[in-house]
């Protein structure tokens, strides 16, 4: 009985001490993003900007020449460069610019204008960003 005990606390000892495989490390694969997803988030960024500015009752500056890289960033599933997305691009580039030139007394109305203009693109194409846009609108 003794031996059996011994046996027995020998072939747990051993087992435990098995060494486990090891997995293949999986490879961490850096999401590249497209030309005009990272354009849209610089302009998210620049847009909460001007709302804060806006809100603070301070100057936005002028019209961010940027934001006509619109019509020729590269999408990431380029067939979304369609009529609509043309269309709406438009729209957006002209309510922005609208934001800029137009009078102090209609700025929140322009800017939610602009921003109502990129809800009513997303809710044809890529509608995930919309919550998140919608924190732009000024209350």
């Amino acid at each position: 009985m003794k031996q059996l005990i011994i046996v027995l606390l020998m072939s747990l000892v051993f087992f435990s001490c098995k060494q486990e495989k090891k997995e293949p490390k999986e490879e961490l694969i850096m999401y590249q993003s497209s030309e005009m997803a990272a354009l849209m988030n610089a302009m998210y960024e620049g847009n909460m900007t001007i709302k804060n500015k806006i809100l603070a009752g301070e100057s936005i500056g002028n019209f961010p020449e940027t934001y006509l890289n619109i019509h020729s960033a590269v999408l990431t599933d380029p067939a979304d460069r369609n009529t609509s997305f043309e269309a709406f691009s438009k729209l957006y580039i002209q309510d922005m610019q609208q934001v800029y030139s137009g009078s102090k007394d209609s700025l929140k109305q322009n800017f939610n204008q602009a921003v109502n203009s990129c809800i009513a693109c997303h809710k044809t194409t890529c509608t995930g960003p919309i919550p998140r846009i919608k924190k732009l609108l000024i209350k």
